[in-house]
């Protein structure tokens, strides 16, 4: 039986010298930044992703342990193994609710290892999301993390809407992207204007109604990210908040 340990060793024997220097500055692990006190091994995601094929029977409890690593790359393999056993739950030939329950219940109890923006944008809307479509009754977890004091669980809430507003269901992000509107930190601006790109991508109209409604409030990071696939002009006339 594989063990956590099993994955560290393999991370370590992919470990880069020059990306361990680098990606501490890359994901503002420095005092005062968002990633502060973060740890780097310095392994690309690819080699991660292999790591991750190879332990995608792991436990979960020893994926717990990897959530609970000082390093990054831990953290995201982990990650990666969840987000493979979820999908597996989901495929028709094993598909399996039961399983898919425990896997999103397991993420939503250990989100204190999704501690920065490519942990969750690489899960959250993998396993969260995209199990809210078949339980909507289940979406005030996304009212939950919101309301969280925790710039994580804020952005989890929001890229897990991702696989509602592809289906062509956008209550909850415009009800989150209003009550994170004045959200201090441009990561969330990112989150919310990437999710309102995405909605734009399906129903232009729908962008262009929060838009209207909204364009003056929106902080120019979120506005300039939601408007990225409109015409030209009409992207310079939202900038200029005078469409």
């Amino acid at each position: 039986m594989s063990d956590h340990e099993s994955v560290v060793r393999a991370l370590k024997s992919r470990a880069q010298k020059e990306r361990a220097d680098f990606l501490p500055g890359f994901f503002k692990a420095q005092p005062g930044g968002y990633g502060e006190g973060d740890q780097f091994l310095g392994v690309v995601v690819p080699d991660q992703r292999k790591i991750a094929r190879q332990f995608r029977n792991l436990d979960l409890l020893e994926i717990e342990t990897l959530l609970s690593s000082k390093w990054h790359e831990c953290r995201l393999t982990g990650l990666l193994i969840l987000v493979d056993q979820y999908t597996r739950a989901c495929k028709p030939t094993t598909v399996d609710p039961q399983q898919q329950a425990l896997l999103v219940h397991f993420y939503l109890d250990h989100t204190a290892g999704v501690n920065n923006w490519d942990l969750v944008d690489s899960s959250a809307h993998k396993i969260l999301g995209h199990w809210l479509l078949s339980n909507a009754d289940k979406r005030k977890v996304l009212d939950e993390l919101a309301d969280s004091d925790n710039l994580w669980e804020q952005r989890i809430a929001v890229i897990a809407t991702l696989p509602l507003i592809q289906a062509g269901e956008f209550e909850y992000l415009h009800k989150l992207a209003i009550q994170l509107l004045d959200h201090p930190h441009d990561l969330m601006h990112k989150a919310i204007g990437w999710m309102l790109r995405e909605m734009g991508k399906r129903d232009v109209s729908a962008l262009r109604a929060f838009l209207a409604d909204h364009h003056q409030q929106m902080p120019r990071t979120m506005l300039r990210y939601s408007i990225e696939k409109l015409p030209p002009l009409e992207r310079k006339r939202w900038m200029k908040r005078d469409p």
